[in-house]
């Protein structure tokens, strides 16, 4: 082999490895998802999970400052709930006709103690937390959603338990446009006795003192801000 030939080839040598190598760590820090895997329920703001932004919030979130946009529908839709439930007392509060109250703070027990006091006070309201869970729908959600006893109904746990409600109540079919507003809201209605139906009253007005503590003009105003586009 001529001499010339050998020198060049061992002087490129380095940099075909050198080449070789960066390719090499180029794709091995790829990693594709695996084929079928679906978002989680309660993925919070992740893209694709159930209750991110829509893509119109995520990409027009800063020219959204000032008309609450800016902020998920979900979000917003917790805050109404919360001004006809559970208003200043948010995620602690407890129904005011409860005679015997819990001996911790909502948010500092666990779902097991929030149980055990619900058996062990029979006879009174047991209303609780920012979206006023009843014991019939509190039980429900936990064993639908899987939650543990041990885990605590902190804030994230309550919004978690309401937005099962929201699914069930056609959220999605809210966001796609299938479902109209009113609809919606009427929907709402049947699940917490604080909103109005359109018909400004409570669904379950005059039962057990129920009334509706915001009005129809409020609840629509709202709803009518994240109303999705219809095309």
């Amino acid at each position: 082999m001529p001499v010339i030939l050998i020198v060049l080839i061992l002087l490129l040598a380095p940099h075909t490895a050198q080449a070789e190598a960066l390719r090499g760590s180029l794709f091995a820090a790829t990693s594709a998802k695996p084929d079928g895997a679906l978002a989680g329920l309660f993925v919070g703001r992740s893209q694709g999970g159930m209750f991110a932004p829509r893509p119109d919030q995520r990409l027009g979130a800063k020219h959204a400052v000032g008309i609450g946009l800016q902020k998920s529908d979900v979000q917003m839709i917790r805050a109404l709930i919360q001004e006809a439930e559970s208003r200043k007392d948010g995620y602690d509060a407890v129904q005011h006709g409860a005679r015997i109250k819990p001996a911790k703070r909502p948010t500092r027990m666990t779902l097991e103690e929030l149980l055990a006091w619900i058996d062990a006070t029979p006879g009174q309201p047991h209303a609780i937390g920012r979206y006023q869970f009843i014991p019939k729908t509190l039980r429900r959600l936990i064993e639908k959603t899987g939650a543990k006893l041990s885990q605590q109904f902190d804030p994230k746990m309550q919004d978690q338990l309401a937005d099962v409600l929201l699914a069930e109540a056609g959220l999605q079919k809210f966001r796609a446009g299938t479902l109209e507003r009113q609809a919606f809201m009427n929907n709402m209605a049947k699940i917490w006795a604080g909103l109005p139906t359109s018909n400004g009253k409570s669904h379950y007005d005059g039962y057990a003192g129920n009334k509706a503590m915001v009005t129809w003009a409020r609840f629509d105003a709202v709803m009518a801000r994240i109303s999705p586009k219809q095309s």
